[in-house]
């Protein structure tokens, strides 16, 4: 009897259990997305650069002596001739003197005989001299003159090397560290570098691409897949090593038409207006260049991108209704929207919010992002390029 009733529970219990509901499947997931379209973004370059001055001036002596006193402070601002040191200018004073003594004697000498020659004229008339006389005394009178000239050139050349006993800045800029100290001895021959001045703004940014890279670029051109500016003028812009952005663009001034046999590179180098001289020389920055626009391209808005190690990812929305994680390449973010090189085609559907909530695989259901209460819009499908316009041009 036990045995009976024993199973006789196990039955019942058995129908119970099969009789009980599934439970039920987890609820979609509301998300806002966009629908991928192809649309002219920019074709941007980005390189690494270095920092370079315009103008770049080495002051070294340009006479024999001794320094005694510097005139500016270092790693200030100067102005074209503004006097940077000072050499002692006893020495070249003294030889200055001795050369105007020398021209005044030589001019007392030439007045005396241009005083002879006035004599002889009319007594060469007269027969009273012979023509021998006058020519000598004519002769000497032009030799005195060319003496004149000579030690006048003299004085000039000794004026000159006063001068230089103030040393000057050749170009307006910012001086760096004195290289020589008050007391050093500084020579004309060896060229005693004494500072260096820099120019700050505007600045120069020098960037190495490849030649490849430049190849592709123009057959790109050429095929019209990227169009160029009309005046072929292309903008530059700058981020720091720590992230930020140099608030001023600038434009390519120079690509050289030659390829680099040692690094099968080619130079460019753009120019950037530095008024507050936060582009230092020497330094290293990240560049986008903006060579064009792409007329067949693809963005998708930043919140929707996924960075990891081997690059970005999305989620887009399958023909089941279903988060699907995709890799995309990335290229530059330019105003908040990440290019996407490859990845997405037309009619994907990127999901832009929500993503901590969704895994791959989950229900997700799409919403009208223009209606602030969350209505539902219609299932997004692999073709859903149609669907819910308001909703894309908002999240775009």
């Amino acid at each position: 009897m036990k045995r009976i009733l024993a199973g006789m529970f196990a039955s019942l219990l058995l129908a119970a259990c099969s009789g009980a509901e599934q439970p039920p499947a987890p609820p979609a997931t509301p998300v806002k997305a966009i629908t991928v379209a192809n649309r002219p973004v920019p074709n941007v370059v980005e390189l690494p650069g270095r920092v370079e001055p315009v103008r770049v001036a080495e002051v070294r002596a340009r006479v024999t002596g001794i320094v005694q006193e510097r005139l500016y402070k270092e790693g200030t601002d100067v102005t074209a001739g503004q006097p940077l040191f000072r050499i002692d200018p006893r020495e070249l004073r003294a030889a200055q003197a001795q050369t105007k003594a020398s021209l005044e004697r030589a001019r007392a000498t030439a007045a005396n005989a241009r005083a002879v020659v006035d004599r002889y004229r009319p007594l060469v008339a007269e027969a009273a001299i012979s023509q021998q006389e006058y020519d000598a005394a004519l002769a000497a009178s032009r030799e005195a003159d060319a003496n004149v000239a000579q030690i006048r050139a003299q004085l000039e050349a000794a004026s000159l090397q006063l001068g230089y006993t103030t040393v000057r800045a050749p170009i307006a800029g910012r001086a760096g560290r004195a290289q020589v100290t008050e007391g050093a001895l500084v020579s004309q021959g060896e060229g005693t570098l004494m500072t260096r001045i820099e120019q700050m703004s505007p600045v120069y940014v020098s960037f190495a691409q490849s030649a490849s890279q430049m190849l592709e670029l123009r057959r790109a051109v050429t095929a019209g897949e990227i169009e160029l500016d009309e005046n072929d003028r292309m903008e530059v812009r700058l981020t720091f090593s720590d992230g930020t952005e140099y608030p001023i663009p600038g434009h390519i001034d120079f690509l050289a038409f030659s390829v680099d046999q040692q690094t099968g590179t080619v130079e460019l180098r753009a120019e950037f207006p530095n008024p507050s001289g936060l582009l230092l020389p020497g330094e290293f920055v990240r560049a986008k260049i903006f060579a064009g626009q792409v007329n067949r391209g693809i963005s998708v808005p930043q919140r929707a991108v996924t960075l990891n190690e081997e690059g970005g990812s999305v989620f887009v929305i399958d023909e089941k209704g279903q988060a699907s994680l995709r890799p995309v390449k990335l290229g530059a973010m330019i105003e908040g929207q990440w290019i996407v090189e490859s990845g997405l085609k037309p009619g994907d559907v990127v999901i832009t919010s929500n993503l901590q909530k969704i895994r791959p695989g989950a229900p997700v259901q799409r919403i009208d992002a223009s209606a602030g209460s969350g209505k539902p819009a219609a299932p997004a499908t692999g073709d859903a390029g149609g669907k819910a316009p308001a909703a894309d041009a908002k999240a775009r």
